[in-house]
């Protein structure tokens, strides 16, 4: 089946990926071209609806209700004028100029939707990343990992139920039986190590007074790099690995995991870590089917290789950005970092640069800003910070100013989907329907 338009018809702009960037440049663009009729603008996405996805070690923490502040693809396709596809790309014919989208199938493996094509003028891959497991066994067998709100619900659902048989059982818990092993001190690991301590912390005042995280339960952080946070300044990696501590979290630098079973993690060094539980977020890589997507030039994360103008390197016509795209730094530096604030600089550039390339005209170049810094330590630890270039230097930035700011983070998001109306309506609400929600699911 494939989706063609005639030659006179509007020029088809189509977005591969709805996370943070992907989501925000298929708005803009409804806005300003699909309203005025000046483009088609297509969304294509293998999931319904959306979640930030720095918010996701809440959810397996349990802190966050991923289904209340999810947005639905389809109404903000309605909103913002542009039209949305369910469907998981697997396939490019550039030729043609076409992607290839998979059969959808409901739970029972019932078809929905049958393979498709969907034509474009001008691409975006904005697919974001998945976890790299660097090809160690055990860990797809026994891992969790935080790709996705099903996965981050799947891994609290096991924590929760592992409290409660913790809770019941007459005899005493054991070591390992409520041990949480992270393998991974970046950004993911150290925020979802916190959380849990403080939702823990939140059972045993919903009546599982035997669930006591300062005695029960054991987290540990595996890192193969000397320090936590190895991408981001020394100075956050010392002041995060100080809160750490002072939370119980038990912290293995220098140790690389080799094996991943049942029980527990084996590192080079010969130590096992005992743990029940295990969440691997040691690394991303884009998406397995963008290595050597007809043609195009990838590197060994599977990131699609691009320029300055965030073109991919062999066809003008396709742009990548995000997690799931190589963009080099000036000088040779290496590549602009996965991060959400990268995300969203080329999304409001993408903007630009389509609005030109539909009128012949030169695109601009893309300029990587680091404004910092930011991770949540629970709600009990303040927020470690560092912001960079907002202030033309570095300072740190901890509490209630930091906390501010990593909140201001996700509310910029929703501003760029719903504007500042209803971003501020909304977040109103939540602040007068707070002492009516409960601080930790239990589902």
């Amino acid at each position: 089946m494939t989706m063609r338009m005639s030659k006179s018809a509007l020029h088809e702009i189509v977005i591969v990926g709805g996370g943070a960037g992907g989501l925000e440049l298929a708005t803009r663009l409804g806005d300003r071209l699909g309203r005025r009729g000046k483009a088609r603008i297509t969304l294509v996405d293998a999931a319904r609806s959306h979640l930030w996805k720095p918010l996701l070690f809440e959810v397996a923490a349990g802190s966050l209700d991923s289904y209340a502040d999810r947005l639905e693809y389809l109404a903000q396709s309605h909103w913002h004028h542009f039209r949305f596809h369910l469907g998981r790309m697997d396939g490019l014919d550039r030729a043609r100029q076409e992607i290839q989208l998979a059969p959808v199938h409901d739970q029972r493996g019932v078809e929905i939707l049958p393979r498709r094509n969907v034509r474009y003028d001008s691409l975006v891959i904005a697919v974001g990343s998945v976890a790299n497991d660097f090809g160690v066994p055990g860990v797809r067998e026994h891992c969790a990992m935080l790709d996705t709100p099903e996965q981050a619900r799947d891994f609290h659902r096991r924590h929760i139920n592992a409290c409660l048989r913790a809770h019941t059982k007459p005899d005493a818990v054991q070591p390992a039986q409520l041990t949480v092993g992270i393998v991974g001190a970046g950004a993911t690991g150290v925020e979802l190590a916190a959380e849990l301590h403080d939702t823990t912390r939140e059972l045993s005042t919903y009546g599982l007074e035997d669930i006591d995280p300062d005695k029960n339960l054991r987290l540990v952080i595996v890192e193969a790099a000397d320090r936590i946070l190895p991408g981001l300044p020394q100075s956050l990696s010392a002041s995060v690995i100080t809160r750490l501590n002072d939370l119980g979290v038990v912290v293995h630098t220098g140790e690389r995991v080799v094996e991943v079973r049942s029980d527990g993690l084996l590192t080079a060094s010969g130590k096992f870590i005992a743990a029940g539980m295990m969440v691997w977020s040691a690394g991303i890589k884009g998406p397995d089917f963008l290595a050597g997507l007809d043609g195009l030039e990838s590197n060994r994360s599977n990131q699609l290789l691009v320029r300055p103008t965030l073109q991919t390197t062999r066809d003008d016509a396709i742009f990548a950005f995000g997690d799931c795209a190589a963009c080099p730094l000036p000088g040779g530096e290496g590549n602009v970092p996965p991060r959400a604030q990268a995300a969203h600089q080329q999304a409001a550039l993408l903007v630009r640069s389509l609005r030109r390339r539909l009128h012949g005209k030169a695109l601009p170049v893309y300029r990587y800003r680091d404004y910092g810094s930011l991770v949540a330590l629970g709600l009990f630890s303040p927020v470690g910070s560092l912001m960079g270039a907002l202030i033309g230097g570095s300072v740190m930035i901890e509490g209630a100013l930091a906390r501010l700011v990593y909140w201001s983070l996700h509310k910029m998001h929703q501003v760029a989907l719903h504007g500042y109306y209803k971003t501020a309506l909304a977040t109103l609400a939540n602040l007068i329907n707070r002492p009516n929600r409960v601080k930790i699911k239990l589902h």
